[in-house]
């Protein structure tokens, strides 16, 4: 088995809502990161708001450092799902 896989993703009922839940978990992620961007670019109209227009580039940035993070422990968390069912069906083996 190997990373990036599509079979890993379709191997089992359990793999496919784990593949779910981080494809929201990504989704979320990714949409605050482009709000945070955009308040942030709103908010460089202002000189008062500057400071904050900073953090919400900071924010924005963090998050889309997240995205990658996520899809890699995704990917990692279903590759580890494959090898303990093919180490559940080795021990059903006589």
């Amino acid at each position: 088995m190997r990373l990036f896989r599509h079979e890993n993703r379709q191997r089992s009922e359990r793999s496919r809502r784990l593949y779910a839940t981080y494809e929201i978990a990504h989704t979320i992620v990714d949409f605050s990161a482009a709000v945070s961007f955009l308040v942030g670019s709103v908010l460089f109209f202002w000189k008062e708001t500057e400071t904050a227009a900073i953090w919400f580039f900071v924010v924005g940035s963090v998050l889309f450092c997240v995205k990658p993070t996520l899809r890699l422990a995704r990917e990692i968390h279903l590759l580890s799902l494959g090898r303990v069912d093919e180490l559940a069906r080795r021990g059903e083996q006589p």
